[in-house]
């Protein structure tokens, strides 16, 4: 049975490669996109698959649910929920507002907890399901939150929801067996338009692990940070 794909941000840069990616895999792709227009241009890019865009703008978590109820009255149940999309605001720390920082964490974290709200009963109920969340190196501790501050606090954050998420599915699945993961990871530096043409990655490259986890067998990662298909450090 072919399962369900759910991208945010899927209309263009890392997000739209993996919305290429699963395509070819035979995933049938709800590419998510912040107006329908912006998606349908980007799907006339790609030629074949199971693809449907659903509008689905971040910046409200009412429009985001009725965004994706609708989407679960056409095509069915979420299998595998790809939080993608993401906002990079670079003011200074000394120029930051109460309310731009509150912009930035609500497309970076807490879009993707609405949508976890949504999808994760529903997989640990059937037994299966995929949630990636696409964070970055600038989230982490480990390299001492080095990006942009608005930016790095959200990201810093995303993974702590994978922390704490990947924890509710090992509680829920007391002991049994339950192939559900959730897992951060980071693109690296990806030539798109938010990382700039200096960056030394495609957004082909930047894509693949969150493919990789998305398609993975059973007994893979679970509850980590991951670049290059490696668990790296938080």
């Amino acid at each position: 049975m072919t399962k369900n794909v759910l991208v945010t941000g899927g209309n263009r840069g890392i997000g739209f490669e993996i919305v290429k990616g699963m395509l070819s895999k035979g995933y049938k792709v709800l590419m998510g996109c912040r107006d329908e227009e912006s998606g349908l241009e980007a799907k006339k890019e790609l030629v074949g698959g199971d693809l449907h865009v659903i509008e689905m703008p971040l910046d409200n978590e009412t429009a985001i649910v009725d965004a994706f109820v609708r989407a679960e009255a056409v095509f069915g149940p979420i299998d595998i929920l790809i939080n993608n999309a993401g906002v990079l605001d670079d003011t200074s720390w000394q120029e930051v507002t109460a309310e731009s920082l509150a912009k930035s964490m609500q497309v970076n974290v807490y879009a993707p907890l609405t949508l976890i709200q949504q999808t994760l009963p529903q997989m640990i109920e059937r037994g299966f399901g995929r949630i990636i969340n696409v964070s970055s190196s600038y989230g982490s501790f480990a390299e001492e939150l080095k990006g942009p501050f608005s930016y790095a606090i959200s990201k810093a954050a995303v993974n702590a929801l994978t922390v704490k998420m990947a924890a509710a599915v090992d509680e829920a699945a007391n002991g049994e067996p339950l192939d559900v993961t959730v897992n951060s990871m980071t693109p690296g530096w990806v030539h798109t338009r938010m990382g700039g043409s200096d960056a030394p990655k495609t957004p082909e490259e930047g894509a693949d692990t969150a493919i990789w986890l998305a398609t993975m067998e059973k007994g893979g990662p679970h509850g980590q940070f991951l670049k290059d298909r490696k668990t790296i450090d938080w």
